[in-house]
């Protein structure tokens, strides 16, 4: 199976591991550079693992550890030093190994002699390639399949695989370097060597280069030997992301830490459309989601919008160019219904139902709509916009007509056969639902987050409608928001508990347990007025909130467990959402509460947040407690910290209609604070807070700016 396997998470790295990230492109390896052949370690591209062993000794000794370094999310540099030699104080042998990782990998050795005199020796580096499939490794089922050969070929090693009709393979270019191989039905393995003398107080050096093979064409390098490293497209698009997308420049010093690691891991996790490379959208996370993802992507490109609004018109493109056409129950594929992930591996496509695409999720198809709008009111060209609606007006009527099979105005899934997911909500994982009692609920099931996202997706409709001057369709996705809305407080709303259920079951029963959820309901702004003090209290209680965020579910219900991965874990994204529907209400110090809270975890995880973490009570362990196989760097993870500045901020554009709101509440540990190059419309501005003062530099033309909160009857006309 693959990724939406219901029994499947994923997999853990190991201890120390290194991830290195470039596009869909990833490289896992030990803390000394060597890919050992064992558990997930490899070099990755097109979700097929190319390098499954990458050793590196000098003399037949693995050099010792001293440091490993990643200045770039592509790049990592390996430092070793060998151990001693009989008859010697010390061997003095430095070995560096600096690797980039994009369409394949470059290597690029150096072994310094400090000594007096030359050192002899001898270098090799193992090859092994097993071409499996990124599931397979996921889940440590790799089996050997079809023909493998390796074979010199000049200054190449050459390692290929064909099974069935498709021809895997890799290049290895190693200039002045010989080979010995090892070929047989369940090995493609081979050794390059170099007999080195290193002179006195010296260095050697080397380069070896990876070509990824496909269909039997090699793939154009990223770092290409004849090339400096800093002209490469990777590095060249890192260098353009850099200097144009927003930095603190002033302000709490572990803060600008996290929002600069955030601009780095979303530069890093970019994908761009091999057709039109100028569209780029964003991989869910690294190592195991390198790849498009529905929900993540649209919920990242949202919450990126400061940094680059390019991202979110990109993923809208690459989504709307996929967006469902046929019913198929294998892949879930329905007309106008958004994907949840695309996959480029042999195996992965058999895991997908026989395709590449899958599409069973509940919640992509109206934040497809959300995300368009938002698009918007940030100053996208009309014409962009206008060529997407199509789309979101497909996305719309795949809500009300497979969305809401039973008619009583509430989306609900249920996978059409036993190979989709079970869960097709953000909490995907096969217990990710359940009762107070810890009972898992039992399909169709409605969510309560994701009424709320229709509700928006209607809102937007009709203010995108509206800026169209299309005022009869605006008052009809008016009409339906409003009836949905009263819906859903009625239906869902549990006054003895004082919460929003979960769920409705497939008895339209409430599932009654208190979860995260509902935060994400007032970021939608579904809740009545009068129920959401209850709703905020709940989320900021013991119970819910761990001191280093809320948990994905209370702590007194039947199913917790602060080391689960939907059960009482802490998601930043999720977090991040919470934090705005709590804004949104009005609840300014209980989101600064959640917003420091993720801040401080941040500095415990080097400045990057991670995909989750334990949930454990922070008066318990004093420090965030790590999920052991959380993804880091993880797409929504990266731009939450993007999404709890903006929200502290109150920094909403309508650049339709000419304004832009900005009233920050920002904690006193976090000002002042100055954050320069904010995406709005044609061009980019700062944002100054010190003090009582706000100063916003560079406003578009025309664009008033009003020092107050956003009034929510102003974006979401009644």
């Amino acid at each position: 199976m693959g990724a939406w396997t219901p029994e499947a998470e994923p997999t853990s790295t190991g201890g120390g591991a290194v991830t290195l990230v470039e596009g869909s492109s990833f490289c896992i390896c030990t803390p000394g550079g060597d890919l050992n052949g064992a558990g997930p370690h490899g070099v990755f591209f097109r979700d097929t693992r190319i390098l499954s062993r990458w050793d590196l000794r000098v003399d037949g000794e693995t050099p010792q550890p001293l440091a490993a370094m990643t200045p770039e999310p592509y790049r990592g540099t390996f430092l070793g030093r060998l151990p001693r030699r009989a008859g010697r104080t010390d061997t003095n042998l430095l070995v560096q190994r600096d690797r980039r990782v994009g369409n394949g990998l470059r290597e690029d050795v150096v072994i310094r002699n400090s000594a007096g005199e030359p050192a002899a020796c001898t270098v090799t580096v193992a090859v092994e390639a097993d071409f499996a499939d990124l599931f397979e490794v996921k889940e440590g089922r790799v089996q050997a399949r079809g023909e493998r050969r390796v074979h010199g070929q000049g200054e190449r090693l050459v390692l290929d695989q064909r099974w069935r009709d498709n021809h895997r393979g890799a290049v290895v270019l190693a200039p002045g370097a010989s080979f010995d191989t090892v070929s047989s039905v369940a090995q493609s393995a081979g050794s390059i060597r170099y007999e080195v003398v290193v002179p006195a107080r010296g260095q050697w050096t080397a380069s070896l280069l990876v070509q990824p093979v496909v269909d039997g064409e090699e793939v154009e390098p990223s770092f290409p030997l004849d090339r400096p490293v800093r002209e490469s497209l990777p590095a060249r698009r890192l260098q353009r992301w850099q200097a144009t997308t927003p930095i603190a420049t002033t302000g709490h010093e572990g803060l600008q830490r996290v929002l600069r690691r955030s601009q780095q891991d979303l530069g890093a996790l970019r994908i761009f459309d091999p057709v039109d490379p100028s569209l780029a959208a964003v991989a869910a996370g690294a190592p195991w989601f390198m790849a498009l993802f529905g929900r993540d992507s649209l919920l990242t490109a949202y919450m990126a919008l400061p940094v680059d609004r390019s991202l979110a018109l990109g993923t809208l493109r690459t989504l709307a160019r996929h967006q469902g056409r046929n019913t198929d129950p294998l892949t879930e594929e329905e007309p106008g219904r958004i994907l949840h992930e695309v996959r480029l591996g042999v195996e992965s496509g058999l895991s997908l139902g026989g395709g590449s695409t899958y599409y069973g999720t509940v919640d992509a198809t109206p934040l497809f709509v959300v995300l368009l709008g938002e698009l918007a009111r940030w100053g996208a060209d009309p014409q962009q916009v206008a060529e997407l609606l199509p789309h979101a007006d497909l996305a719309l009527e795949w809500i009300r007509r497979h969305g809401d099979r039973d008619g009583d105005g509430f989306v609900e899934y249920q996978r059409a056969t036993d190979r989709g997911l079970a869960n097709q909500g953000w909490k995907d994982s096969w217990d990710g639902i359940t009762s107070a009692d810890g009972r898992p609920a039992e399909a169709p099931i409605a969510l309560c987050e994701v009424q709320g996202y229709v509700y928006d997706a209607y809102r937007t409709r009709a203010e995108l409608a509206r800026l169209m001057g299309e005022e009869d369709v605006a008052r009809g996705w008016d009409d339906r928001a409003a009836a949905l809305r009263e819906a859903f407080n009625e239906r869902f709303w549990l006054p003895e508990r004082g919460w929003f259920a979960l769920a409705l079951d497939r008895d339209e029963r409430p599932v009654d347990a208190c979860a995260s959820n509902m935060g994400h309901c007032l970021w939608s702004g579904i809740v009545d007025e009068d129920k959401a003090p209850l709703v905020a209290e709940h989320l900021l209680s013991p119970a819910m909130f761990s001191g280093w965020g809320v948990r994905t579910l209370s702590s007194a219900m039947g199913a917790y467990d602060p080391v689960s991965y939907h059960n009482g874990s802490v998601w930043p994204h999720d977090n991040a959402l919470v934090l705005a529907g709590l804004m949104r209400y009005g609840f300014v110090r209980e989101a600064q509460r959640v917003a420091e809270a993720l801040l401080e975890a941040a500095q415990h995880f080097g400045g990057r947040l991670p995909e989750l973490f334990c949930g454990f009570d922070r008066r318990e362990f004093p420090e965030p407690v790590s999920y052991p196989t959380s993804c880091s760097p993880q797409a929504w993870a990266s731009a939450a910290p993007v999404q709890v500045i903006r929200t502290l901020l109150r920094f909403d554009p309508e650049l339709p209609q000419e304004r832009l709101w900005v009233d920050p509440v920002l904690p006193p540990a976090f000002a002042p604070l100055r954050v320069e190059g904010v995406a709005l419309g044609a061009g980019r501005v700062s944002v100054e807070v010190t003090g009582e003062e706000t100063l916003v530099e560079g406003l578009p033309s025309g664009v008033e700016l009003r020092c107050e909160p956003r009034p929510r009857e102003d974006s979401y006309p009644a």
